[in-house]
């Protein structure tokens, strides 16, 4: 799992890590609209999302094996609560959605605000769409990169 921002020295970061971030910077994501953007096919491609955040008893917890997940803020904030798999109990694998779903407790949290982003690796378990305090509209992109 890496937490970072856009404009903090990225030169460290794997190349996959790298091209979502260049994108980024290349194009204004606050006008794209909300779904799925193909860049390389189904290697590489950004799910656009907005939503209010909520409570974490309305959330759930998921990680992927397929993919590296970069979540990118565009606006607004959002808690996104952090594990590991391996500290989760797996409650199922999705392999076309490559979503595995689990249940268990949170090792930490961070705070997602503009241009901040999270990778999470296929052993980062993670609950998105926290509220820090009272909900908020959060516009995201959620990078995938097949790994």
């Amino acid at each position: 799992m890496i937490f970072a921002n856009l404009n903090h020295n990225t030169e460290y970061l794997d190349e996959k890590i790298k091209k979502c971030l260049e994108y980024t910077k290349n194009n204004n994501l606050l006008n794209f609209e909300t779904g799925i953007h193909q860049i390389d096919s189904d290697n590489f491609f950004v799910n656009i999302v907005s939503y209010d955040t909520t409570t974490r008893d309305e959330r759930f917890w998921e990680a992927h094996k397929k993919y590296l997940d970069v979540h990118i803020m565009i606006s607004g904030e959002e808690i996104i609560d952090i594990s590991f798999t391996s500290k989760m109990n797996i409650q199922s694998y999705d392999a076309e959605k490559d979503f595995v779903s689990m249940k268990g407790q949170s090792s930490g949290y961070i705070l997602l605000t503009k241009d901040d982003f999270l990778v999470c690796y296929p052993e980062d378990a993670h609950m998105t769409a926290i509220a820090n305090g009272k909900p908020n509209w959060v516009k995201k992109a959620i990078f995938k990169a097949k790994l």
